[in-house]
Protein backbone atom coordinates (compact mmCIF):
# COMPACT_ATOMS: atom_id res chain seq x y z
CA UNK A 1 0.00 0.00 0.00
CA UNK A 2 2.75 2.03 0.76
CA UNK A 3 4.09 2.08 -2.42
CA UNK A 4 1.26 2.02 -4.22
CA UNK A 5 0.96 5.84 -2.62
CA UNK A 6 4.55 6.86 -3.32
CA UNK A 7 4.20 5.37 -6.93
CA UNK A 8 7.45 3.14 -6.14
CA UNK A 9 5.57 0.07 -7.65
CA UNK A 10 6.41 -1.07 -10.89
CA UNK A 11 2.96 -1.83 -12.58
CA UNK A 12 2.73 -0.64 -16.43
CA UNK A 13 1.13 2.40 -14.95
CA UNK A 14 4.27 3.53 -13.51
CA UNK A 15 7.06 2.38 -15.61
CA UNK A 16 5.28 3.38 -18.71
CA UNK A 17 6.27 7.09 -17.39
CA UNK A 18 9.78 5.86 -17.40
CA UNK A 19 11.74 7.71 -20.01
CA UNK A 20 14.62 4.57 -20.85
CA UNK A 21 17.07 4.83 -23.26
CA UNK A 22 15.46 7.99 -25.10
CA UNK A 23 12.74 6.45 -26.49
CA UNK A 24 9.87 8.72 -24.06
CA UNK A 25 6.79 8.17 -22.60
CA UNK A 26 4.43 5.39 -23.40
CA UNK A 27 0.91 6.54 -24.33
CA UNK A 28 -1.80 5.36 -21.18
CA UNK A 29 -3.41 2.87 -23.75
CA UNK A 30 -0.44 0.96 -23.88
CA UNK A 31 0.84 0.17 -20.58
CA UNK A 32 -1.15 -2.69 -20.56
CA UNK A 33 -1.17 -6.44 -18.20
CA UNK A 34 -0.81 -9.04 -19.64
CA UNK A 35 -4.71 -9.55 -20.04
CA UNK A 36 -4.76 -6.72 -22.49
CA UNK A 37 -6.41 -4.15 -19.92
CA UNK A 38 -4.41 -0.98 -18.20
CA UNK A 39 -2.50 -2.39 -15.66
CA UNK A 40 -3.52 0.42 -12.91
CA UNK A 41 -3.64 0.20 -9.10
CA UNK A 42 -6.97 -0.24 -8.97
CA UNK A 43 -6.92 -2.97 -11.50
CA UNK A 44 -4.77 -5.10 -9.52
CA UNK A 45 -6.76 -4.74 -6.41
CA UNK A 46 -10.69 -5.51 -8.64
CA UNK A 47 -11.45 -8.98 -7.28
CA UNK A 48 -14.41 -9.11 -10.35
CA UNK A 49 -11.66 -9.84 -12.77
CA UNK A 50 -11.65 -13.64 -13.00
CA UNK A 51 -9.23 -13.80 -16.34
CA UNK A 52 -6.18 -11.51 -14.75
CA UNK A 53 -3.41 -13.85 -12.63
CA UNK A 54 -1.85 -10.46 -11.13
CA UNK A 55 -5.13 -9.87 -9.73
CA UNK A 56 -5.91 -13.20 -8.58
CA UNK A 57 -2.11 -13.80 -7.05
CA UNK A 58 -2.89 -10.25 -4.91
CA UNK A 59 -6.55 -11.32 -3.56
CA UNK A 60 -4.69 -14.58 -2.75
CA UNK A 61 -2.14 -12.95 -0.96
CA UNK A 62 -4.47 -11.06 1.19
CA UNK A 63 -7.08 -13.72 1.79
CA UNK A 64 -4.22 -16.25 2.57
CA UNK A 65 -1.98 -13.81 5.23
CA UNK A 66 -2.54 -15.22 8.94
CA UNK A 67 -0.89 -13.51 11.58
CA UNK A 68 0.94 -16.15 14.23
CA UNK A 69 2.10 -15.03 17.80
CA UNK A 70 5.66 -15.96 18.84
CA UNK A 71 7.15 -15.44 22.13
CA UNK A 72 10.19 -16.78 23.33
CA UNK A 73 11.19 -18.09 27.33
CA UNK A 74 13.49 -15.91 29.03
CA UNK A 75 16.18 -18.46 28.64
CA UNK A 76 15.74 -18.90 24.92
CA UNK A 77 15.03 -23.11 25.26
CA UNK A 78 11.07 -22.91 24.45
CA UNK A 79 9.48 -20.62 21.67
CA UNK A 80 5.98 -20.97 21.22
CA UNK A 81 3.79 -20.22 18.62
CA UNK A 82 -0.18 -19.49 18.64
CA UNK A 83 -2.37 -19.05 15.87
CA UNK A 84 -5.02 -17.31 18.07
CA UNK A 85 -5.27 -15.66 21.31
CA UNK A 86 -8.95 -16.08 21.92
CA UNK A 87 -10.93 -18.80 23.07
CA UNK A 88 -14.19 -18.79 21.22
CA UNK A 89 -17.60 -19.23 22.85
CA UNK A 90 -20.19 -20.57 20.37
CA UNK A 91 -22.62 -21.36 23.42
CA UNK A 92 -23.06 -24.83 21.96
CA UNK A 93 -19.06 -25.46 22.11
CA UNK A 94 -16.04 -23.27 22.68
CA UNK A 95 -12.99 -23.58 19.74
CA UNK A 96 -9.77 -23.98 21.15
CA UNK A 97 -6.41 -22.38 20.95
CA UNK A 98 -3.80 -23.93 18.82
CA UNK A 99 -0.01 -23.19 18.36
CA UNK A 100 3.46 -24.72 18.21
CA UNK A 101 5.91 -24.97 20.41
CA UNK A 102 9.47 -25.41 19.76
CA UNK A 103 12.15 -26.89 22.33
CA UNK A 104 15.70 -28.90 22.04
CA UNK A 105 15.04 -32.45 22.63
CA UNK A 106 18.49 -32.56 24.42
CA UNK A 107 17.14 -29.54 26.60
CA UNK A 108 14.90 -32.14 27.86
CA UNK A 109 16.36 -34.79 29.43
CA UNK A 110 13.43 -36.49 30.50
CA UNK A 111 10.64 -33.80 30.96
CA UNK A 112 7.76 -32.71 29.50
CA UNK A 113 6.36 -29.75 27.76
CA UNK A 114 3.10 -28.94 29.61
CA UNK A 115 0.14 -26.33 28.49
CA UNK A 116 -1.67 -24.71 31.57
CA UNK A 117 -4.21 -22.79 31.33
CA UNK A 118 -4.66 -20.20 34.54
CA UNK A 119 -7.64 -18.19 35.27
CA UNK A 120 -7.42 -15.42 37.77
CA UNK A 121 -11.24 -14.11 39.25
CA UNK A 122 -10.15 -10.70 41.18
CA UNK A 123 -13.57 -9.92 42.91
CA UNK A 124 -11.95 -6.99 44.87
CA UNK A 125 -9.35 -4.04 44.88
CA UNK A 126 -5.71 -4.86 45.43
CA UNK A 127 -5.12 -2.04 47.47
CA UNK A 128 -7.55 -3.17 49.81
CA UNK A 129 -5.41 -6.16 50.59
CA UNK A 130 -3.93 -5.75 53.97
CA UNK A 131 -2.83 -8.80 56.72
CA UNK A 132 -3.07 -11.76 54.56
CA UNK A 133 -6.90 -10.83 53.08
CA UNK A 134 -6.48 -11.68 49.37
CA UNK A 135 -9.71 -10.58 47.10
CA UNK A 136 -9.02 -13.08 44.24
CA UNK A 137 -8.64 -16.80 43.00
CA UNK A 138 -6.70 -18.70 40.52
CA UNK A 139 -8.11 -21.83 39.38
CA UNK A 140 -5.97 -24.06 36.78
CA UNK A 141 -8.64 -25.05 34.09
CA UNK A 142 -6.50 -26.98 32.16
CA UNK A 143 -3.08 -29.10 32.33
CA UNK A 144 -1.87 -31.32 29.67
CA UNK A 145 1.40 -32.29 28.63
CA UNK A 146 2.16 -31.01 24.60
CA UNK A 147 5.42 -32.21 24.09
CA UNK A 148 6.93 -34.73 23.02
CA UNK A 149 3.98 -36.32 21.47
CA UNK A 150 3.71 -38.89 18.59
CA UNK A 151 1.99 -35.95 16.09
CA UNK A 152 -1.17 -38.04 15.24
CA UNK A 153 -3.26 -35.80 16.48
CA UNK A 154 -5.23 -33.46 13.15
CA UNK A 155 -3.42 -30.63 12.83
CA UNK A 156 -4.07 -27.44 10.93
CA UNK A 157 -2.84 -25.96 7.86
CA UNK A 158 -0.70 -23.01 9.36
CA UNK A 159 0.30 -25.64 12.14
CA UNK A 160 1.67 -27.67 9.40
CA UNK A 161 3.36 -24.70 7.22
CA UNK A 162 4.82 -24.25 10.39
CA UNK A 163 6.08 -27.25 11.84
CA UNK A 164 7.86 -27.61 8.30
CA UNK A 165 9.84 -24.61 8.34
CA UNK A 166 10.86 -25.56 12.51
CA UNK A 167 12.36 -28.67 11.79
CA UNK A 168 11.44 -32.00 14.09
CA UNK A 169 11.91 -30.19 17.39
CA UNK A 170 8.54 -28.58 16.77
CA UNK A 171 5.73 -29.93 18.24
CA UNK A 172 1.43 -28.81 17.46
CA UNK A 173 -0.52 -28.67 20.76
CA UNK A 174 -4.20 -27.62 20.94
CA UNK A 175 -5.63 -26.62 23.52
CA UNK A 176 -9.62 -26.67 25.39
CA UNK A 177 -11.25 -25.00 28.03
CA UNK A 178 -14.60 -26.69 29.88
CA UNK A 179 -17.36 -25.71 28.76
CA UNK A 180 -18.89 -23.73 31.77
CA UNK A 181 -15.35 -21.76 32.14
CA UNK A 182 -16.44 -18.15 32.59
CA UNK A 183 -15.25 -15.55 29.74
CA UNK A 184 -13.44 -12.59 30.06
CA UNK A 185 -14.41 -9.55 32.03
CA UNK A 186 -12.79 -6.43 33.08
CA UNK A 187 -14.57 -3.76 35.40
CA UNK A 188 -12.59 -0.14 34.60
CA UNK A 189 -11.48 1.01 37.70
CA UNK A 190 -12.05 5.04 36.42
CA UNK A 191 -8.18 5.93 36.88
CA UNK A 192 -4.99 5.16 35.12
CA UNK A 193 -3.55 3.44 38.37
CA UNK A 194 -1.04 0.44 37.76
CA UNK A 195 -3.31 -2.21 39.59
CA UNK A 196 -5.01 -5.47 38.87
CA UNK A 197 -8.36 -4.40 37.38
CA UNK A 198 -11.62 -6.17 39.22
CA UNK A 199 -12.74 -9.63 36.50
CA UNK A 200 -11.97 -12.18 34.82
CA UNK A 201 -8.60 -12.80 32.94
CA UNK A 202 -6.64 -15.96 31.77
CA UNK A 203 -3.29 -17.09 30.96
CA UNK A 204 -1.82 -19.81 28.77
CA UNK A 205 1.50 -20.89 30.36
CA UNK A 206 3.62 -23.22 28.30
CA UNK A 207 6.15 -24.54 31.04
CA UNK A 208 9.34 -26.90 31.50
CA UNK A 209 8.61 -29.72 33.65
CA UNK A 210 9.31 -33.41 35.44
CA UNK A 211 6.08 -34.02 35.95
CA UNK A 212 2.33 -32.77 35.90
CA UNK A 213 1.97 -31.47 39.03
CA UNK A 214 5.45 -29.84 39.39
CA UNK A 215 5.89 -26.39 40.21
CA UNK A 216 8.12 -24.58 37.28
CA UNK A 217 10.15 -21.63 36.56
CA UNK A 218 9.37 -18.56 34.98
CA UNK A 219 12.82 -18.47 32.54
CA UNK A 220 11.69 -22.09 31.42
CA UNK A 221 8.27 -20.93 30.53
CA UNK A 222 5.79 -18.87 27.57
CA UNK A 223 3.25 -17.22 29.34
CA UNK A 224 0.61 -15.56 26.50
CA UNK A 225 -2.32 -13.35 27.77
CA UNK A 226 -5.62 -15.35 25.87
CA UNK A 227 -9.04 -14.56 27.13
CA UNK A 228 -12.25 -16.43 26.23
CA UNK A 229 -15.17 -14.01 24.37
CA UNK A 230 -18.96 -15.03 23.49
CA UNK A 231 -19.41 -15.05 19.47
CA UNK A 232 -21.41 -15.51 16.64
CA UNK A 233 -24.25 -17.58 18.98
CA UNK A 234 -26.09 -19.70 16.53
CA UNK A 235 -29.00 -20.73 19.04
CA UNK A 236 -30.23 -16.93 18.42
CA UNK A 237 -33.62 -16.78 16.40
CA UNK A 238 -33.46 -13.17 16.25
CA UNK A 239 -37.73 -12.56 17.26
CA UNK A 240 -38.51 -8.90 18.24
CA UNK A 241 -38.63 -8.51 22.16
CA UNK A 242 -42.02 -6.18 23.39
CA UNK A 243 -43.24 -4.73 26.56
CA UNK A 244 -46.11 -3.02 27.32
CA UNK A 245 -46.39 -0.81 30.50
CA UNK A 246 -49.12 1.59 32.02
CA UNK A 247 -49.54 3.94 34.58
CA UNK A 248 -52.79 5.27 36.64
CA UNK A 249 -52.95 8.17 38.45
CA UNK A 250 -54.32 7.98 42.57
CA UNK A 251 -56.17 11.80 41.42
CA UNK A 252 -56.84 11.47 37.81
CA UNK A 253 -58.42 9.21 35.95
CA UNK A 254 -57.21 7.25 32.70
CA UNK A 255 -54.01 5.74 32.33
CA UNK A 256 -51.12 6.31 30.00
CA UNK A 257 -49.56 3.41 28.46
CA UNK A 258 -45.67 2.82 26.58
CA UNK A 259 -45.49 0.33 24.37
CA UNK A 260 -41.54 -0.52 23.53
CA UNK A 261 -40.31 -3.23 20.91
CA UNK A 262 -36.83 -3.91 19.34
CA UNK A 263 -35.80 -4.68 16.03
CA UNK A 264 -34.11 -7.70 17.09
CA UNK A 265 -33.39 -9.84 20.56
CA UNK A 266 -29.75 -10.02 19.51
CA UNK A 267 -27.34 -7.02 18.80
CA UNK A 268 -23.31 -6.85 17.75
CA UNK A 269 -20.94 -5.02 19.70
CA UNK A 270 -20.84 -1.31 17.28
CA UNK A 271 -24.10 -2.01 15.55
CA UNK A 272 -27.45 0.57 16.97
CA UNK A 273 -29.77 -0.37 19.25
CA UNK A 274 -32.96 0.61 17.57
CA UNK A 275 -36.31 0.83 19.59
CA UNK A 276 -39.81 1.80 18.10
CA UNK A 277 -42.03 3.31 21.14
CA UNK A 278 -45.60 4.26 20.96
CA UNK A 279 -47.22 6.25 23.57
CA UNK A 280 -51.07 6.36 24.42
CA UNK A 281 -51.47 8.98 26.85
CA UNK A 282 -55.73 8.34 28.11
CA UNK A 283 -54.76 10.15 31.12
CA UNK A 284 -55.07 13.58 32.64
CA UNK A 285 -51.32 14.33 32.75
CA UNK A 286 -48.56 15.83 30.16
CA UNK A 287 -45.58 13.59 29.22
CA UNK A 288 -42.66 16.82 28.87
CA UNK A 289 -39.46 14.41 28.00
CA UNK A 290 -39.21 11.00 26.60
CA UNK A 291 -35.51 9.49 28.07
CA UNK A 292 -34.05 6.45 26.28
CA UNK A 293 -30.91 4.69 27.53
CA UNK A 294 -29.00 1.22 27.10
CA UNK A 295 -28.26 0.45 30.79
CA UNK A 296 -25.89 -2.73 31.72
CA UNK A 297 -26.48 -4.43 34.74
CA UNK A 298 -23.36 -6.58 36.25
CA UNK A 299 -23.30 -8.92 38.83
CA UNK A 300 -20.48 -10.29 40.76
CA UNK A 301 -21.12 -14.03 41.78
CA UNK A 302 -18.45 -13.92 44.20
CA UNK A 303 -19.59 -11.53 46.49
CA UNK A 304 -23.45 -10.97 45.30
CA UNK A 305 -22.79 -7.72 44.08
CA UNK A 306 -25.10 -5.66 41.53
CA UNK A 307 -25.10 -2.52 40.02
CA UNK A 308 -25.99 -1.07 36.59
CA UNK A 309 -24.06 1.35 34.21
CA UNK A 310 -25.85 3.75 31.82
CA UNK A 311 -23.62 3.18 28.68
CA UNK A 312 -25.58 5.34 26.25
CA UNK A 313 -28.33 7.84 26.41
CA UNK A 314 -30.50 9.97 24.58
CA UNK A 315 -33.11 12.86 25.71
CA UNK A 316 -35.73 14.60 23.61
CA UNK A 317 -38.37 16.68 23.67
CA UNK A 318 -39.81 16.00 19.59
CA UNK A 319 -43.65 15.99 19.57
CA UNK A 320 -43.78 17.10 23.38
CA UNK A 321 -45.70 17.67 25.33
CA UNK A 322 -47.82 15.01 24.87
CA UNK A 323 -51.12 16.59 25.67
CA UNK A 324 -53.85 13.96 27.42
CA UNK A 325 -55.57 11.97 24.36
CA UNK A 326 -52.69 12.49 21.95
CA UNK A 327 -50.95 9.32 20.51
CA UNK A 328 -47.20 9.56 19.70
CA UNK A 329 -44.67 7.04 17.95
CA UNK A 330 -40.82 7.49 17.60
CA UNK A 331 -37.91 5.52 17.20
CA UNK A 332 -34.96 5.93 18.62
CA UNK A 333 -31.37 4.42 17.96
CA UNK A 334 -28.54 4.22 20.45
CA UNK A 335 -25.16 2.86 20.01
CA UNK A 336 -23.16 1.42 23.02
CA UNK A 337 -19.18 2.13 23.14
CA UNK A 338 -17.06 1.71 25.14
CA UNK A 339 -14.83 4.52 23.78
CA UNK A 340 -17.69 6.81 24.87
CA UNK A 341 -17.41 5.09 28.47
CA UNK A 342 -13.81 5.03 29.05
CA UNK A 343 -12.43 6.07 32.80
CA UNK A 344 -15.86 5.20 34.21
CA UNK A 345 -15.80 2.96 37.23
CA UNK A 346 -17.90 0.07 37.08
CA UNK A 347 -17.94 -0.26 33.32
CA UNK A 348 -17.23 -3.95 32.42
CA UNK A 349 -15.49 -4.15 29.42
CA UNK A 350 -14.22 -7.57 27.39
CA UNK A 351 -11.35 -9.07 28.58
CA UNK A 352 -8.43 -7.11 26.52
CA UNK A 353 -4.54 -7.71 26.32
CA UNK A 354 -2.27 -4.82 26.20
CA UNK A 355 -2.46 -2.49 23.29
CA UNK A 356 -5.53 -3.68 22.11
CA UNK A 357 -8.96 -1.80 22.00
CA UNK A 358 -11.82 -3.15 24.23
CA UNK A 359 -15.54 -3.26 23.59
CA UNK A 360 -18.30 -3.32 25.98
CA UNK A 361 -18.34 -7.04 27.52
CA UNK A 362 -20.49 -9.32 26.07
CA UNK A 363 -24.47 -10.87 27.30
CA UNK A 364 -23.94 -13.82 29.39
CA UNK A 365 -25.69 -16.12 27.98
CA UNK A 366 -25.91 -20.05 29.19
CA UNK A 367 -26.87 -23.28 26.99
CA UNK A 368 -30.50 -24.10 26.45
CA UNK A 369 -32.29 -25.49 29.80
CA UNK A 370 -29.46 -23.78 32.10
CA UNK A 371 -30.21 -20.93 34.24
CA UNK A 372 -27.92 -18.03 33.75
CA UNK A 373 -28.07 -16.89 37.41
CA UNK A 374 -25.90 -20.35 37.81
CA UNK A 375 -22.69 -18.81 35.67
CA UNK A 376 -19.45 -18.26 37.10
CA UNK A 377 -17.05 -15.43 36.81
CA UNK A 378 -19.19 -12.03 36.27
CA UNK A 379 -22.49 -12.17 34.92
CA UNK A 380 -23.43 -9.01 32.16
CA UNK A 381 -26.52 -8.41 30.76
CA UNK A 382 -28.16 -5.01 28.85
CA UNK A 383 -31.59 -3.36 29.00
CA UNK A 384 -33.07 -0.81 26.86
CA UNK A 385 -34.77 1.68 28.94
CA UNK A 386 -37.58 3.95 28.12
CA UNK A 387 -39.16 6.95 30.77
CA UNK A 388 -42.09 9.13 30.23
CA UNK A 389 -41.27 12.44 32.36
CA UNK A 390 -44.77 13.86 33.29
CA UNK A 391 -43.20 16.48 35.58
CA UNK A 392 -42.68 16.75 39.69
CA UNK A 393 -46.26 15.67 40.20
CA UNK A 394 -46.97 13.44 37.55
CA UNK A 395 -43.88 11.28 38.57
CA UNK A 396 -42.81 9.11 35.51
CA UNK A 397 -43.04 5.95 34.09
CA UNK A 398 -40.33 3.33 33.40
CA UNK A 399 -40.23 0.33 30.58
CA UNK A 400 -37.03 -1.62 30.73
CA UNK A 401 -36.72 -4.45 27.78
CA UNK A 402 -33.65 -6.55 27.80
CA UNK A 403 -31.56 -7.46 24.58
CA UNK A 404 -28.28 -9.59 24.07
CA UNK A 405 -24.96 -7.91 23.33
CA UNK A 406 -21.96 -9.86 21.76
CA UNK A 407 -19.16 -10.15 18.95
CA UNK A 408 -20.52 -11.11 15.59
CA UNK A 409 -18.15 -13.54 14.66
CA UNK A 410 -14.52 -14.66 15.38
CA UNK A 411 -12.42 -12.10 13.79
CA UNK A 412 -11.19 -10.01 16.71
CA UNK A 413 -8.48 -7.04 15.91
CA UNK A 414 -5.01 -7.60 16.35
CA UNK A 415 -2.76 -5.60 18.80
CA UNK A 416 -0.40 -3.05 17.57
CA UNK A 417 3.47 -5.25 18.02
CA UNK A 418 6.79 -3.91 18.19
CA UNK A 419 8.26 -6.48 15.58
CA UNK A 420 7.02 -7.57 12.31
CA UNK A 421 8.89 -9.95 10.11
CA UNK A 422 6.69 -11.65 6.94
CA UNK A 423 6.74 -15.28 6.18
CA UNK A 424 5.61 -17.21 3.26
CA UNK A 425 1.77 -16.89 3.75
CA UNK A 426 1.75 -15.63 7.46
CA UNK A 427 3.51 -13.30 9.71
CA UNK A 428 5.24 -13.40 12.81
CA UNK A 429 4.52 -10.91 15.28
CA UNK A 430 7.23 -11.27 18.42
CA UNK A 431 6.37 -10.74 21.65
CA UNK A 432 9.20 -9.65 23.37
CA UNK A 433 10.10 -11.01 27.16
CA UNK A 434 11.28 -8.31 30.04
CA UNK A 435 12.53 -8.78 33.41
CA UNK A 436 11.27 -5.87 34.59
CA UNK A 437 8.23 -5.91 33.74
CA UNK A 438 5.51 -8.51 34.56
CA UNK A 439 6.08 -11.61 32.17
CA UNK A 440 2.60 -12.18 30.86
CA UNK A 441 1.89 -8.49 29.78
CA UNK A 442 2.49 -8.40 25.81
CA UNK A 443 4.78 -5.85 24.01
Amino acid sequence: MGKFRLSGHTLAIETGRWNRRGRGRLPLEERLCSCGEIQTERHTRDTRLTHCSLTLLADHSRVAAITVFKKTSLNGKITAYLTKRDFVDYVSHTSPVDGVVVVDHDYLRGRRVYARVVVTYRYGREEDEVMGLHFSKKFEFVNTQIAPNDGKDEISDVQERIIKSLGNNAYSFSVALPQNAPCSVTIDSGNDMDTQPLGVSYELVLCLAGRREDKYRKRNSVTFAVRKILAGWRGCNFRQPETIVSKGFTIAPGRLTLQISLGQEVYFHEQPVTATLNINNASKKTVKTVKAQVVQHVEVTMTSNHFSRVVSSLESREGCPIIPGANFTKTFSLTPLASTNQKRFGIALDGQVKDQEANLASSTVVATGKNVNDALGIIVSYSFTVKLICGAIGGELTADLPFKLMHPGPAIQEPSLRKTRSCSNFTLQDFVNSRSSVNHLIE
